[in-house]
């Protein structure tokens, strides 16, 4: 359908801004209320400019069924989002409703007092700790933000190049290697990966090799003190990467993640280790192609008792800012975006997996990551555990592989600089 134009709007290129929204109106009601005759303008800001479609359907249906209030959903530059966000929240002329950033991303807004706290007003009971804590302050524990999405590590893989190729899903670490060297010999690139930009080697590293430094388990023995990132389980998961870099395209640090991904989807690629975020470019750039999804085998040594696992987190919630005039009807819509029809609109329309519990997917691609979630989820640990403090888990690890792979450092020396890195902020729990 086509946007009103009264609900388009156009940011200025000095803010980065590529895309504006429409959006949507909560019910009215509370003392600032504009509902009915008196009508009342929301701005939901947020980082996602290629959700706008799905938004839009999201919010009209949205709209139809809360007269009254139109929301002006504004998306920007993903890598520009944090400056113009914290700018925005310091004045007046910030979002009703900003996307905020998750776990110790979340922590500087919360410390800035641009937010509300939502406990008692949002009812976030049943859902996954995990994904609750993204939204929560780290010094006093309160709800700050609604989780969007949860998103999962995924090894996609081209169905039609294993078919040609003879080759099925490998549940052994044997299988997998046998299947790459197939792939190479038959002139595929096996895995592609995109390691010029750092930030995606760490969702690699998880992805090849979580059960190698042991997944869960390594993460309760890490919060406690009993084992650091010097670990040999967990060196050797970072050797994991670099053992397979034969696999990988041919100078894979000058390779971005957008050709990494234009090789999968070109079928000169038969796999693609990333995110459930994934999944909606992958299907857009061709929609034609039969992509599988898998989990990678455990690697020989993998601590006794791991097995193939798939790491999640939350990415994106929504929050109230302290300085909305309508304060009430910013947070009815917060609260909507808690409840299953929200959550199964982002299911469909956004093709995320949603954060609320009991949403169905309709996809079956979506499912099978939710479903490996579910029966064999760990915390993308670097994610949800260290980006409390500077420098972050994932800054690093990801600057450390591209040094790996650059043949600059070996896998013990990067696993030390992560751990003398995060212990200059992390403490373990007593």
């Amino acid at each position: 359908m086509t946007r009103p134009a009264r609900r388009s709007t156009a940011l200025v290129a000095v803010l980065g801004a590529t895309a504006a929204l429409a959006a949507c109106a909560p019910s009215s009601g509370g003392s600032d209320s504009g509902g009915g005759d008196g009508g009342t303008t929301l701005t939901v800001w947020s980082w996602r400019v290629e959700d706008e479609a799905a938004y839009t359907k999201i919010f009209d249906a949205y709209e139809k069924a809360h007269p009254g209030v139109t929301v002006n959903f504004k998306a920007f530059k993903a890598t520009e989002y944090n400056k113009i966000l914290a700018t925005g929240l310091a004045g007046s002329d910030g979002p009703d409703v900003p996307q905020v950033r998750s776990y110790g991303q979340l922590q500087t807004t919360v410390a800035s007092g641009s937010l509300v706290p939502l406990d008692g007003k949002v009812d976030l009971a049943g859902w996954d700790q995990n994904v609750v804590a993204s939204a929560k302050g780290k010094e006093d524990g309160k709800i700050y933000s609604v989780p969007l999405a949860r998103q999962t590590t995924v090894m996609f893989y081209n169905e039609d190049a294993f078919a040609k190729n003879g080759i099925t899903p490998p549940t052994t670490w044997d299988e997998f290697i046998a299947a790459n060297t197939k792939l190479a010999a038959a002139g595929m690139t096996p895995i592609a990966v995109g390691a010029k930009d750092d930030w995606t080697l760490p969702i690699v590293h998880e992805v090849l090799a979580a059960p190698r430094f042991g997944g869960k388990a390594f993460q309760n023995e890490v919060a406690t003190g009993a084992k650091d990132f010097t670990d040999p389980d967990w060196v050797a998961s970072v050797k994991v990467v670099k053992d397979l870099e034969k696999f990988m395209p041919k100078n894979v640090t000058g390779v971005a993640v957008t050709d990494a991904q234009t090789l999968f989807t070109a079928g000169k690629a038969a796999m693609l280790p990333g995110g459930s975020y994934d999944l909606a470019v992958l299907q857009k750039a061709n929609p034609q192609m039969k992509i599988g999804v898998m989990q990678v085998p455990p690697p020989p040594g993998s601590p006794s008792g791991s097995a193939a696992t798939t790491a999640g987190w939350a990415d994106g919630n929504f929050a109230v800012s302290k300085k909305s005039t309508h304060q009430a009807q910013a947070t009815e819509l917060v609260k909507w975006m808690s409840t299953k029809e929200f959550g199964q609109m982002v299911a469909d329309d956004v093709k995320q997996i949603s954060a609320v519990p009991g949403v169905e997917y309709k996809d079956p691609l979506l499912k099978s990551m939710s479903d490996n979630y579910q029966k064999t989820g760990s915390p993308y640990l670097l994610l949800t555990d260290f980006r409390y403090g500077a420098p972050s888990g994932t800054d690093l690890l990801g600057k450390g592989i591209q040094q790996l792979l650059l043949g600059s450092k070996d896998a013990s020396a990067v696993s030390k600089d992560l751990d003398t890195g995060v212990k200059t902020w992390f403490k373990p729990a007593s």
